[in-house]
């Protein structure tokens, strides 16, 4: 089946927290909405088909995951990651960042610290923050346009009261796909530290060719024995309002007191129709994928071309994967709020500002570029008009 992904389908009047809520967010209905990472595309055939049999059936109660659900995340994880998981390993919870706020809870005490690198998603500091830990910054090091890990700084960042390091994988917002050698080096650091390596590998699926996603617990069984996995259907397939997500931990004990936890906070009932999306995501979702990636890449240079020929002073940066792009913007020489208000106020477009992934983000903005092509032109074409304005 070929998928039309120029198709332009309009989300108002759909609840939709990109489009619905561009006044409340921003002040200004006319406001293109560039900034939250979900897709303007429908999800697979497959996935609508299997949700449109559930919905005829009318009935909709409380719902079990039945062995399809397993067998589906299973197969899906060693076809696409080369990663052999067990059944046991998944534990359901309604999205990944509730669950990064339980795992911060479970797994660490007040005044613990928790590492970070920084410029990051930045649900990362606030589950952090809200819960009474310290945050504790270990920033990716820029150079030649390109993150890299800073090993140097992180062994240095280490004491006895650092129990946890919650890395972004592949990496939001920069695009970064971290290679094995690099969560090897970074597994040993955290072995001999006796530290959990929490990875959110929501963007895994979403890697361009010539890069190869490493899941952090299938280098070794030592690296799996100290982690706890993040995955979901949601970024790959434009599910996320469906809340359904996968958290693959192989350690025995860790998972049973993560389960205790989901427990003991009533968590854990599951969403009837994130149950059959993901089953047919994961087992019929493949080609809808490999198109999708193919189109995003077009995306991608088609930005860099715009880019280059109207505003060379923004630098793309490249990203290996994800549908979100991180512009270096400080070359036009604005503060960080001088650039958003720019984007907004004269653009009328709205991009994730960098300021809001840590310090490090000054400078900086992210655009998502997952929306038909003649919708990233007019938000490039926003964005180009109010920096010449500027």
């Amino acid at each position: 089946m070929k998928y039309n992904f120029d198709e332009s389908i309009s989300r108002l009047n759909t609840n939709s927290v990109k489009w619905d809520e561009v006044e409340n967010l921003f002040g200004d209905k006319e406001i293109l909405p560039m900034w939250v990472a979900d897709m303007d595309f429908k999800a697979p055939q497959p996935v609508i088909d299997a949700l449109h049999k559930r919905v005829e059936h009318g009935i909709y109660g409380y719902t079990i995951r039945p062995n399809s659900y397993y067998e589906a995340t299973v197969g899906w994880m060693k076809r696409r990651h080369n990663w052999t998981i067990e059944k046991e390993w998944i534990c359901f919870t309604p999205g990944v960042v509730p669950a990064l706020g339980i795992i911060v809870q479970n797994f660490t005490n007040q005044e613990d610290k928790i590492l970070i690198q920084p410029p990051v998603y930045y649900p990362f500091m606030n589950v952090i923050e809200k819960n009474g830990r310290e945050i504790v910054n270990n920033p990716l090091r820029f150079e030649n346009d390109r993150y890299y890990m800073d090993f140097d700084d992180l062994e240095k960042k280490m004491d006895p009261s650092v129990k946890m390091i919650i890395i972004s994988n592949p990496h939001n917002p920069v695009g970064r796909v971290w290679t094995k050698d690099e969560l090897t080096k970074l597994g040993e650091i955290c072995l001999k530290h006796n530290i959990l390596v929490v990875s959110d590998e929501i963007h895994s699926d979403l890697v361009y060719e010539g890069n190869v996603h490493t899941p952090f617990a299938s280098i070794s069984k030592e690296f799996a024995q100290i982690s706890i996995t993040c995955t979901a259907p949601s970024k790959t397939f434009n599910l996320a309002g469906l809340q359904t997500s996968n958290i693959i931990i192989p350690n025995e004990e860790l998972r049973e007191s993560f389960n205790k936890a989901l427990e003991d906070r009533f968590i854990g009932m599951t969403n009837t129709f994130g149950v059959t999306a993901l089953i047919a995501a994961y087992e019929e979702g493949d080609e809808w994928l490999d198109q999708l990636l193919v189109y995003l890449k077009e995306n991608l240079e088609f930005l860099k071309k715009y880019i280059k020929t109207t505003i060379p002073e923004v630098k793309v940066i490249e990203p290996d994967a994800t549908y979100l792009v991180w512009l270096d913007c400080r070359e036009l020489g604005l503060e960080a709020k001088q650039l958003e208000e720019v984007i907004q106020k004269q653009g009328k477009v709205a991009f994730d500002e960098g300021y809001i992934f840590g310090k490090e983000g000054d400078g900086f903005t992210r655009i998502n570029i997952a929306c038909p092509r003649s919708l990233l032109e007019e938000g490039l074409k926003r964005f180009s008009q109010a920096l010449k304005k500027a």
